[in-house]
């Protein structure tokens, strides 16, 4: 069969001519051009695609959510069929960028909303957070009284402060986080690229001998001292959590490396005894320096 060279590319013509209206996101202008694909190439594969995004910019409301369960439909409908369209037809990188300012907007619309525990993910920090204004999410984070009490906004707040000042200043969080939530800090630490934390997490997952599940993330701060003894100033600054073994093994490092640097080796045997009675195989990765 001969393929007509000119008429593919009148197709390929009018499947740019939407896209370029939906990366200037002119609603007017993609649906006229989807308008213009679907009378002339009606049986294209990527129409109903283009028509789904020309819709939700279309579509736009910028008032207030009256309640958390508006806000869910708009999230769901937005995370589960938005995206995936944007991500075919933009491409992962060039989908989160077009999709940024319809999170930004459903924050906006959510800002009146106030936090509840039982729906956490239907509150705006996170989605400044999906929109990627880490300035925004930290202020809304703010907002919820004793946040740094809760996991879910002690997360929100931590991920939002690594992009904003890095990781050394969010240590303290991400080991209150750590010892509160150890699925949210599992969950936290697959979405960073951090160049320290992921050698870090990896070189924890095949050295340190524990349950062999999420909760193993409890003992991840105190690990990283056996690794990286200068974090322990840092580490050190994380407010006083429940008093959980996982915490208390983490103190005993701190004041054992505080104690080395003293030379007090009287004092220093206490302190490793207690840290072997709490989790014997942290306390063998801790002398396997010594």
């Amino acid at each position: 069969m001969q393929l007509d060279i000119f008429e593919h590319s009148r197709d390929v013509m009018l499947r740019n001519d939407v896209v370029h209206a939906l990366e200037q996101r002119d609603a007017a202008l993609a649906r006229a051009a989807c308008d213009k694909l679907a009378k002339d190439a009606p049986e294209d594969e990527s129409l109903p695609a283009l028509l789904a995004l020309a819709e939700a910019i279309e579509n736009r409301d910028r008032s207030a959510f009256r309640d958390h369960e508006a806000l869910c439909r708009a999230r769901r409908a937005l995370l589960d069929q938005t995206t995936r369209v944007a991500q075919r037809i933009f491409g992962d990188a060039g989908a989160a960028s077009w999709l940024d300012p319809l999170w930004q907007e459903l924050a906006q619309r959510a800002a009146p909303l106030a936090f509840q525990a039982d729906r956490s993910d239907d509150h705006a920090a996170p989605l400044w957070l999906r929109a990627r204004n880490w300035k925004s999410a930290v202020n809304a984070v703010a907002s919820i009284e004793s946040w740094r009490r809760i996991p879910a906004p002690l997360a929100w707040m931590a991920e939002a402060r690594m992009h904003l000042v890095g990781l050394h200043p969010t240590w303290p969080m991400l080991a209150e986080l750590a010892w509160m939530s150890p699925r949210r800090f599992e969950e936290f630490s697959a979405r960073t690229t951090d160049p320290v934390l992921q050698p870090l997490k990896r070189k924890f997952h095949a050295e340190f001998d524990g349950a062999g599940d999420t909760s193993d993330f409890a003992w991840f701060p105190a690990w990283v001292l056996t690794d990286r003894p200068d974090l322990a100033d840092s580490l050190g600054a994380a407010l006083l959590s429940q008093h959980s073994p996982p915490e208390q093994a983490m103190r005993i490092l701190v004041e054992l490396l505080g104690l080395e640097r003293q030379g007090r080796h009287h004092d220093i045997v206490g302190q490793r005894k207690k840290l072997r009675d709490i989790h014997g195989a942290l306390y063998a990765a801790y002398m396997k320096t010594r």
